[in-house]
C-alpha cells in the first residue's frame, strides 16, 4: 500500500513521470468531537509509510505530554499541530495533509468537529470528492453527524464512507455495527441519498487507535467481507462525478506579452474544448472561434476539465477577466437576480439590505441580500424565518446583484454555481454560497445604461476595482 517504489533508487525521472499520471482525490474527516478524526488520519499516514523517522520520534516523545492513548504513540499529534489543539485534544482549524499509494494521490482535510467550527468544516468541504463520516461505536448517530452529512450533500459531495470507529471499545460487536448502519441508512434516506445509496455509501467497521480496517483487513472482524478504508480510497470511481458535458471557462487573466499575441488564461471549470470549436463570451454574447490551446509544453488540440491553458481566438473580440467562455449552443442563465444556499462565517450577523461585495470565479461584483427566505436548522432539517443569519447558520436567501453574472446550479457545476461574500470594508470573506438558480431561470432584464456607457463603466472598473455602477449615472 505504500507509496514506496523501487523507481525511486533506479530511474526517479520515471518515477516522478508515473507520480505525476496518478489520479487524484480529495477527501475530508468530519464527525463529532473525540470519534477519532485526526488520530484516523494519522493512522493513515503511518501505515502508508508516509512519516519520516524524525517526525515519528517527535511525535513519540509529545505523547507523554500531550498525548490521550495511554503507552501507544498518539497519531492524532501529526495532524492537531496548533498548541490548543494538543492541550484540548481538539481539532480546531483545517489541517490538509498529502499521501499517495501506487494507484492514487491523496488531499485529506481534517475538520473540526465543534458545532462552533462549522464554518471550517464547510470550507473544507468545498473541494472534496469524498467525505469520510467518523462515528463512534459507542455512541452512534448523533447531532454533529447529522450536521456533517447535511452539509457535505449540501457541498455536492457524492462519496461518502461511514467509518464506525473505536470498534474495539465495543469488542468489535457485529449488531452495534449493523445498527448504526440502519440508522444512518434512514438519515441518508432524509439527505435524497436513497436512490443511489448502495453505490455512494460505504460502511467500514474500524479501530483507528490499532489499524483495524483502516489499510489492512482486521482478523477481528470476520464477519465483515467489505473494503478496507484504503481500499475504499484507492478504487472509488470519482471522474464520472466531474462534469465533462458543459464547457465553462472563467478567464483569470488576458496575456498581452507582443503587439502578435493576445491570450485568455484561466482553468478549464468543466467539459472539454476543441481547436476549432465556436464559442461564446459571457455575458455579453459574443461569439469567435477557438484558434490554438496554448501551454508551457506546446499547443493541444483539445483541453479537459481542471487542466490550466491558455485559449485564443480568430476574431477581435471584448474578452476580460471575468468573463466566462461555453459553447455557443449551450444555455446557461447570466442574471442579477438569484437564489441561493449561504453558509455565515462572520461574528456580525447578516441583515437583508447590507451591500457585499460577491465573488463568482474570477467575477466580482457589488451587490446585497435582498431577503432571507429562511434558516435551516441542520440537526433538524426544520425552516424558520429569521431577520438575520448568525455565525455559522445556513439560510436560503435571494441575491441583487449590480451586474449579470454567468450562473449554473451548484449541484451542476461547482466552479460557476459558488461564490463568497467578502466585506467591502475589512475585505474579509464572510459567507459562502450555492447557487439554487437564477431567479426565474431568465437573463436579467436590459440595464437603463446604453452599450457606449456600459463599455464605459467596465474600462473605470478594471483601474479601479472598488467603483460602483450605481456611480456611472453620477460621472454622466
Amino acid at each position: 500500500m505504500s507509496h514506496q517504489s523501487e523507481l525511486i533508487e533506479t530511474d526517479i525521472d520515471a518515477y516522478l513521470a508515473q507520480h505525476e499520471q496518478k489520479e487524484l482525490l480529495r477527501l475530508l474527516t468530519c464527525g463529532s468531537v473525540d470519534d477519532g478524526k485526526s488520530t484516523l488520519i494519522g493512522r493513515l499516514l503511518h501505515d502508508s509509510k508516509m512519516i519520516y523517522e524524525d517526525q515519528l520520534q517527535a511525535v513519540q516523545s509529545d505523547t507523554a505530554k500531550h498525548g490521550t492513548t495511554g503507552e501507544k504513540i498518539d497519531l492524532a499529534l501529526l495532524v492537531d499541530g496548533l498548541q490548543a489543539e494538543r492541550e484540548q485534544g481538539i481539532t480546531i482549524d483545517v489541517a490538509y495533509r498529502y499521501f499517495s499509494t501506487a494507484k492514487r494521490k491523496f488531499i485529506i482535510a481534517d475538520t473540526p468537529g465543534h458545532e462552533q467550527y462549522t464554518r471550517n468544516m464547510a470550507t473544507g468541504a468545498s473541494t472534496c470528492d469524498l467525505a469520510v463520516i467518523l462515528i463512534d461505536a459507542r455512541y452512534g448517530v448523533q447531532t454533529q453527524t447529522r450536521r456533517h452529512s447535511y452539509i457535505a450533500s449540501l457541498l455536492g459531495i457524492k462519496r461518502i464512507v461511514v467509518a464506525i470507529n473505536k470498534m474495539d471499545l465495543v469488542d468489535f460487536d457485529e449488531k452495534v455495527f449493523n445498527q448504526i448502519q440502519q440508522d444512518y441508512m434512514g438519515l441518508a434516506e432524509v439527505l435524497g441519498q436513497k436512490a443511489s445509496a448502495q453505490s455512494s455509501l460505504y460502511f467500514v467497521p474500524m479501530s483507528a487507535l490499532n489499524g483495524d480496517n483502516v489499510v489492512d483487513h482486521s482478523d477481528k472482524t470476520p464477519w465483515y467481507a467489505g473494503q478496507t478504508l484504503m481500499e475504499i480510497f484507492e478504487t472509488v470511481p470519482i471522474a464520472a462525478d466531474k462534469n465533462v458535458d458543459d464547457f465553462r471557462f472563467p478567464v483569470q487573466y488576458v496575456n498581452r506579452p507582443n503587439l502578435d499575441f493576445r491570450g485568455f488564461c484561466g482553468t478549464v471549470a468543466s467539459g472539454c474544448v476543441n481547436v476549432g470549436d465556436s464559442i461564446k463570451v459571457l455575458p455579453s454574447g459574443k461569439v469567435s472561434t477557438v484558434k490554438a490551446i496554448v501551454t508551457a509544453d506546446g499547443d493541444l488540440e483539445k483541453a479537459f476539465v481542471g487542466q490550466a491553458v491558455t485559449l485564443t481566438m480568430n476574431d477581435e473580440i471584448d474578452i476580460s477577466r471575468g468573463d466566462v467562455l461555453v459553447h455557443e449552443q449551450d444555455e446557461i442563465s447570466v442574471s442579477n437576480q438569484l437564489r441561493a444556499h449561504l453558509v455565515w462565517m462572520a461574528e456580525a450577523p447578516m441583515r437583508a439590505g447590507k451591500d457585499y461585495w460577491f465573488k463568482f470565479a474570477s467575477k466580482r461584483t457589488t451587490g446585497r441580500v435582498s431577503e432571507i427566505v429562511y434558516r435551516i436548522d441542520v440537526n433538524t432539517f426544520a425552516e424558520s424565518k429569521v431577520d438575520a443569519v448568525e455565525l455559522n447558520d445556513i439560510a436560503v436567501v435571494e441575491v441583487q446583484l449590480e451586474e449579470g453574472v454567468t450562473l449554473d446550479p451548484y449541484l451542476k457545476n461547482r466552479a460557476t454555481g459558488a461564490f463568497i461574500v467578502v466585506d467591502r470594508i475589512s475585505n474579509i470573506t464572510v459567507g459562502a454560497g450555492m447557487v439554487v438558480s437564477a431567479k426565474d431561470g431568465k437573463v436579467a432584464e436590459k440595464s437603463e445604461f446604453s452599450d457606449f456607457e456600459l463599455e464605459l463603466n467596465a474600462l473605470v472598473r478594471r483601474h479601479f476595482p472598488h467603483w460602483d455602477s450605481r456611480d456611472l449615472s453620477k460621472l454622466l
